[in-house]
Order: structure tokens, then C-alpha cells, then sequence
């Protein structure tokens, strides 16, 4: 009988590259970003056509597709804004952590 005994696979430190937290971040952190580029495409958007509707005239169409679009952003910008901060975080506390 030895006296060393192999590691169990909690104590084993994952590399960042298999590290499943660490795939499972950077997969949100991509999503995050997208949505994050998308939602702020429509809040321009909604802009564009406000600026529009102000210039030609306000009608039923263009204030709905104002407020569509302002509410399409809002929807995306939101969670992505917390889960991009959360994403930094967590990889801010792992670099102080020294993990």
C-alpha cells in the first residue's frame, strides 16, 4: 500500500480552456455582447424613426413602429447590460483570486 493517493477531481485545477464555469461565461459573455449590439441597434433605430416622424409628421404607423423598436431594445439591453457586468465580475474576482 502506498501512502499517496491520486487526486480526486475537485482538487484537480481545471485549465481556463476546459474549465466548464469558464466555457459556460464565455459563452454568455459572447451572447451578452450580441444582444448587447443588437438592442442598441434598435434604440437607434427607434431614434431614426423618431427624428423622422418629427420632421414629417407623426402618424399612428410611425409612432407604433417607434415604440416597437424602443421596446425591443429596452427588452435586449436589459438583461444584457446585468449579465455583461456579472460576467466581469466574476472574471475580475478569478484574476484577483488568482485562479
Amino acid at each position: 500500500m502506498s501512502n499517496t493517493e491520486p487526486e480526486s477531481q475537485a482538487a484537480t485545477p481545471f485549465a481556463p480552456s476546459t474549465d466548464p464555469v469558464r466555457v459556460k461565461r464565455a459563452k454568455i459573455a459572447k451572447w451578452t455582447l450580441l444582444a448587447n449590439r443588437v438592442g442598441y441597434l434598435f434604440v437607434a433605430l427607434a431614434m431614426a424613426l423618431f427624428f423622422m416622424a418629427f420632421a414629417f409628421g407623426f402618424t399612428s404607423v410611425m409612432a407604433t413602429l417607434v415604440i416597437i423598436s424602443l421596446v425591443i431594445g429596452c427588452v435586449l439591453l436589459a438583461p444584457s447590460i446585468i449579465l455583461g457586468y456579472a460576467v466581469k465580475a466574476a472574471d475580475r474576482d478569478d484574476r484577483e483570486r488568482g485562479l
